[in-house]
């Protein structure tokens, strides 16, 4: 049984991930797309973030996005 937030423990994304993930978007639209290891690259060219952990988030965000075809 997975529970509530399913197999990755991960629920809703916090806030931080979001802001950033969306300010990216925004700024830098043809940077990112579909495939989470090009939008692993665009995060690190584009964001000074020191946690792998915490690009990773925001790239697997902003795939998602463009996946599902949220705007918003």
């Amino acid at each position: 049984m997975y529970g509530a937030r399913g197999k990755t423990g991960m629920g809703i994304k916090p806030s931080y991930i979001k802001r950033l993930g969306e300010e990216l978007i925004e700024t830098r639209p043809e940077r990112f797309g579909r495939d989470f290891n090009e939008n692993k690259r665009g995060v690190s060219e584009n964001a000074i973030i020191g946690s792998k952990k915490v690009r990773n988030r925001v790239a697997g965000y902003i795939t998602r996005k463009h996946n599902t075809g949220k705007k918003s």
